[in-house]
């Protein structure tokens, strides 16, 4: 049967629709992946400036978040591809030779089986194996990026401002001493706002490191001063001291910004061990974005006939509108699975088999045997009686 599946036609017709199929299928990925990626770019970019993560830890990032975003990205680039290419026989009126000689609906299905396929290989290795990995490396880099702590990047002899200017931050040496994320600095001058009260501490060494039972990170300032207010106020503090630490991330904060989602984490075979709601939940989700593929390329056959009268682009419209109705279904059916409300038995096999239900009906309208049985309905077909 696979065999059959991946044959591959070779044919004037079927090279023919193959060809614009590909072509039509790698410039909308194209588009859709640079419009996809470079939002992720900026996103991960205004992130990085928030917490001062540098250019080389950056890029990881972007690309777990692009490897993340290939199966949806895939799967809505060859269902708009093969409307367009149907579309466009159509309105050349080459599918309309086609149909004269037999080749309709089902005959481009199965011109169209190697890469609906190929794709559906590919979405279904992402989506099961590639993408809870990204996710999970996705986690340890952003963890390591955060332990670190964004005093971490201190250039020498450079002043910097964090938090959005509320900190302005010197150092003349700066070295990272072990892996534990631990630094040491010298002739040290932070300037801050406590309590919208002018802070300046002045020490002639420091040492950033992370408190091991709170997890929260602090800077360890040795031998210097810390004035309170402005020289010329009239209340000013001035504390000399020979430690003073000074917590620069709470423990709480660090949790709450390494808070991921463990289950988008997990291995698939983790999760079916597992069970549960919210495993189920992911489960499912994870095979239904390959399923789509399949669903989806029979609905663009569908989508793709028109007339050389009807307005261009009218199915792409309806296509994609299809496209957000079917995957933001998917997306409720999973937070009503995690939530208790939807039972995992119906979840979101109920949306495939209405969509296919869907499908099945409209093929047989397509092929007029919807109108046939119709009329062997006494109610729709009564009919005069004749009067002698």
């Amino acid at each position: 049967m696979l065999l059959k599946i991946f044959k591959f036609k070779n044919t004037i017709i079927s090279r023919y629709l193959l060809s614009n199929l590909f072509v039509f299928f790698f410039a909308i990925t194209f588009i859709i992946g640079l419009i996809v990626f470079g939002n992720q770019f900026v996103l991960t970019a205004q992130e990085s400036i928030s917490f001062g993560i540098p250019i080389k830890e950056l890029m990881p990032l972007v690309g777990f978040n692009m490897l993340r975003d290939i199966p949806i990205i895939l799967t809505l680039s060859l269902f708009l591809s093969i409307i367009i290419t149907i579309s466009q026989l159509y309105k050349n009126s080459e599918a309309v030779v086609m149909n004269s000689i037999g080749l309709g609906d089902r005959a481009f299905m199965n011109l169209i089986k190697p890469i609906v396929f190929f794709t559906f290989i590919i979405v279904f290795y992402l989506t099961i194996f590639a993408v809870p990995w990204a996710k999970q490396q996705k986690s340890y880099a952003e963890d390591e990026t955060v332990n670190a702590s964004e005093f971490s990047f201190i250039t020498e002899g450079k002043f910097e401002s964090f938090k959005n200017g509320d900190i302005v931050f010197y150092a003349s040496e700066s070295i990272i001493s072990d892996n534990a994320g631990e630094q040491n600095m010298e002739e040290i001058f932070i300037y801050a706002l406590d309590n919208e009260n002018p802070v300046i501490v002045l020490a002639s060494k420091a040492k950033k490191y992370t408190d091991a039972k709170s997890d929260s990170i602090y800077l360890r300032l040795i031998n210097g001063t810390r004035y309170e207010g402005l020289p010329g106020d009239e209340n000013i503090n001035i504390l000399n001291f020979e430690k003073y630490d000074l917590e620069i991330v709470s423990g709480d904060v660090q949790k709450s910004i390494t808070n991921f989602s463990e289950i988008e984490e997990r291995d698939t075979i983790d999760l079916l061990r597992e069970g549960g709601a919210n495993a189920n939940a992911e489960i499912q989700w994870r095979i239904s974005q390959p399923i789509s593929v399949l669903i989806l390329s029979i609905f663009g056959v569908f989508l793709g006939k028109t007339s050389p009268r009807t307005g261009k682009g009218i199915n792409l419209i309806i296509g994609l509108v299809v496209f957000m109705l079917y995957t933001n279904s998917l997306g409720v059916a999973k937070s009503a699975i995690e939530s208790g409300h939807l039972n995992p038995l119906i979840g979101m096999w109920g949306i495939h088999l209405l969509l296919l239900i869907i499908l099945i009906i409209f093929y047989q309208f397509r092929q007029g045997k919807v109108a046939y049985f119709v009329d062997k309905i006494p109610f729709f077909n009564i009919k005069e009686k004749s009067h002698v």
